[in-house]
């Protein structure tokens, strides 16, 4: 059976991983990366290179995206090098990167109008779900694609779920990402108050993980502030992005979301001490501890 050719357009932290397992699996995969040196790992595993996301996008069948900001994905796919100068009819365009729900819309639309399916399809569970393959991945987009696309996404992903229209992926995503902010709170205070009481802290996540205030965050970026491990699985300059894009979605819905902003000024003050490009366990040096 033949498989279908693949370009993916932003390979890094998290889309080198997905472009690992479609290589292992078999799929043909022409990458484009702003920074090319960050796909040669991808280049020695078979991908192949395309100097623009428009000769990524020729003549391939599936066009995943994942790029850091919302004037990113309007570049790559509107741009004078963008996907839509070349994507083909009948392709299919997926964008993966966290963004605007009104531009997920947009690239429908512009889609729809040239023949070419599209999804809005988020992501999370940073680079460790992308290398274990076990990725939440939320959906937008007509539900006949998001059937047709399920094998390739089962892939990268475990859970999988599709929500509604286009851009109602993106809405999901910010939920997520709403549990996220507040829950690093949580997780950093917990620590932060743990070394102050003087307590072993991995006896601390030991007890407190698998009880009622266990998450995602807890069990796997509190091990990595206990060794100083701030590399980012996510980064915080993108995520302070995803608190904007979501303040502007509840402002737009008539919805107060304080303790949002309380965590999206918490994260802005760790990005003004240089923090930007430390993952989101990073909220650890707000603290004085």
């Amino acid at each position: 059976m033949r498989k279908e050719k693949i370009a993916f357009i932003g390979t890094g932290v998290m889309g080198s991983g997905i472009v690992k397992h479609l290589l292992n699996a078999g799929f043909e995969v022409t990458v484009y990366n702003r920074t090319k040196a960050k796909a040669n790992p991808l280049l020695e595993l078979g991908a192949e290179w395309a100097d623009t996301p428009a000769l990524a996008a020729e003549n391939q069948d599936i066009i995943f995206t994942m790029v850091g900001f919302p004037k990113d994905v309007e570049e790559v796919y509107f741009g004078d090098k963008g996907i839509f100068k070349t994507a083909k009819e009948n392709s299919v365009v997926i964008d993966m990167t966290t963004s605007k729900p009104s531009l997920a819309k947009k690239i429908y639309e512009t889609a729809k109008e040239k023949g070419i399916k599209s999804l809005d399809a988020p992501v999370s569970g940073g680079d460790i779900g992308a290398r274990n393959g076990t990725l939440s991945i939320m959906v937008g987009g007509d539900e006949q694609v998001f059937h047709e696309m399920l094998p390739i996404f089962e892939l990268f992903g475990s859970n999988i779920v599709y929500h509604g229209e286009a851009g109602a992926g993106q809405h999901a995503k910010m939920c997520n990402q709403l549990l996220v902010t507040t829950n690093m709170i949580g997780v950093c205070e917990c620590i932060a108050y743990g070394i102050k009481a003087g307590l072993d802290l991995e006896k601390v996540l030991r007890s407190v993980s698998t009880g009622a205030a266990g998450s995602w965050s807890l069990t796997n970026l509190g091990p990595r502030i206990l060794k100083g491990d701030l590399d980012p699985g996510f980064y915080i300059k993108h995520f302070i992005k995803d608190m904007k894009i979501a303040l502007e979605e509840a402002e737009r819905m008539g919805l107060d979301l304080p303790g949002l902003k309380l965590a999206k000024e918490m994260y802005e003050t760790l990005q003004e001490r240089g923090y930007g490009d430390y993952g989101t366990q990073a909220l650890i040096k707000y603290y004085p501890v």
